[in-house]
């Protein structure tokens, strides 16, 4: 077949990404690529002589010896150039291997069997690997940068977000033991899947027609075939292998997708410069923005949400090929062709996320600026907090965050409409451009119940303490530090086994 530019290349994973992540696309190739779709059936082919050969007791090492250089001399140029005559893809690869094979052993070639039973065994044998050999080791390496990202901040206060607003305080590392946690349990799905993966040897409609003729046991055969290939049967099979193997373990990638994404989402939006806690690594000559200079841009990030965009919908195409009309029909033979394309968009997001995670760095003193309030907060000064809310800066209300605390602490002391009493507080303090602390500060009755129920506690050395606890917010964070370390050690220890 003639030769052309990479640069001729139709899909971008086959020029700008095989280049861009050359080893990655390397680890791919004896998977997913169209060589490896045609060396993966001639693997399978030779598998059911070997069956075959056993079954009769001729499978000596000459002829396994003979077989094996056999299957290492087919080359997919060679079989492309039988399926011009054929128009057939594995009648063509059978009519190749039949002179390759000794003499003795060519009728042996595909006997007994199908093309679904080569295609969808080969296809299983090759998901199987590419998850096992590529996929799961890039996931684990992720999972694991990401456990060591929350130990190393796990105690790293931050402010805690929803709906987009300030909640309460949290910590950077119980902030990503989310992820750690999501993704972990993903990985071990996806490990389990992949080892469910069938394949078949059970003729043109999955009754066993073919090799029933053959040998009074075709199911020993059909086992035989598959453990050369590291697989098992299918429970039944039509000329199909159930679709469903596959598909699960497909939908468990398109999971673990969605995770990364989600990360990547957020990574990106806390490095907004009004946010600005965290930061993408920035080579010294990289470049932001090809008209503005200043430019940091996260585009890591976004090219990984990119990614799962362009792919992720694919899982569309997985759930319609799980429909064939009766025993077969042809309509997933061009549509199952681009998984290969889904992996290999997948892995790239994995790759790169793993580079954002690697490379992330942590601005704690704007962290401790954003959970403080902003320029009303002790970080700034506090005749600025009126400035700060009316610009939509912090909070809202400087300190605003321990609301929570204050309303519980007064509850616990008997007052019913404590969250009614923490409200209103909390208006004034926006109102008058207060910060939280000043606020309660001017109501000595209810700071004196909840000092008095902090000190019961153990939360303040005495009741005048009080007031110190809701300048801090820091110091309200509940179980963030502990849960952050307990999840990034079990799924290291997980990752492990």
């Amino acid at each position: 077949m003639q030769a052309r530019s990479i640069f001729q290349n139709i899909s971008p994973i086959d020029h700008r990404y095989s280049l861009s992540e050359k080893n990655l696309f390397d680890a791919l190739v004896p998977w997913i690529s169209e060589e490896a779709a045609v060396s993966s059936c001639v693997k399978a082919e030779i598998a059911l002589v070997k069956a075959h050969l056993t079954l009769r007791g001729q499978d000596t090492q000459e002829m396994l010896t003979a077989l094996k250089k056999a299957e290492a001399s087919i080359d997919p140029e060679m079989v492309y150039a039988e399926e011009e005559k054929t128009r057939h893809n594995i009648r063509a690869l059978v009519n190749v291997l039949k002179k390759a094979v000794p003499e003795a052993v060519a009728p042996l070639v595909h006997l007994g069997a199908t093309s679904v039973d080569i295609l969808d065994t080969a296809l299983a044998y090759r998901m199987k690997g590419v998850t096992r050999q590529v996929v799961l080791p890039l996931l684990k390496k992720l999972e694991l940068a990401l456990c060591d990202l929350v130990d190393r901040e796990a105690e790293t206060p931050q402010v805690g977000r929803t709906h987009g607003q300030h909640a309460v305080p949290i910590t950077v590392g119980f902030a990503l033991s989310e992820y750690v946690s999501r993704l972990g349990k993903s990985i071990l799905e996806i490990d389990e899947r992949s080892k469910q993966l069938k394949g078949k040897l059970a003729g043109a409609v999955g009754a066993y027609n073919a090799t029933s003729v053959l040998i009074k046991d075709p199911e020993a055969l059909e086992r035989l075939y598959l453990s050369e290939l590291g697989l098992e049967p299918s429970e039944h099979s039509t000329q199909l292998v159930e679709p469903e193997y596959l598909l699960r373990l497909l939908l468990e990638f398109n999971v673990a997708f969605g995770i990364i994404a989600n990360l990547a989402d957020d990574l990106r939006n806390l490095q907004r410069t009004e946010i600005g806690e965290l930061r993408e690594n920035f080579g010294a000559d990289q470049v932001g923005s090809s008209t503005m200079p200043q430019k940091r841009n996260p585009w890591n990030s976004e090219h990984v949400k990119s990614l799962w965009k362009a792919f992720s919908p694919r899982v569309m195409t997985f759930f319609m090929d799980q429909i064939s009309e009766h025993q077969r029909d042809l309509t997933n033979s061009a549509s199952q062709r681009f998984v290969a394309d889904y992996v290999a968009g997948f892995c790239q997001a994995v790759e790169r996320m793993t580079s954002v995670v690697q490379g992330l760095g942590v601005d704690r003193e704007r962290l401790m600026y954003n959970l403080r309030g902003g320029p009303g907060s002790e970080a700034g000064k506090p005749g600025e907090a009126g400035q700060a809310v009316r610009a939509g800066q912090g909070s809202g209300i400087v300190g605003g965050v321990l609301a929570e605390p204050a309303y519980i602490l007064l509850a616990e002391t008997g007052v019913s409409d404590a969250h009614e009493v923490i409200r209103r507080i909390t208006l004034k303090a926006e109102q008058q451009a207060l910060t939280f602390a000043e606020a309660l500060e001017q109501e000595p009755e209810i700071l004196a119940r909840i000092g008095g129920k902090m000190a019961e506690l153990g939360l303040v050395p005495s009741a005048a303490d009080a007031l110190f606890f809701f300048r801090q917010p820091e110091r309200y964070c509940g179980l963030a530090v502990k849960k952050a370390r307990t999840l990034a050690a079990k799924y290291r220890r997980l990752m492990s086994e």
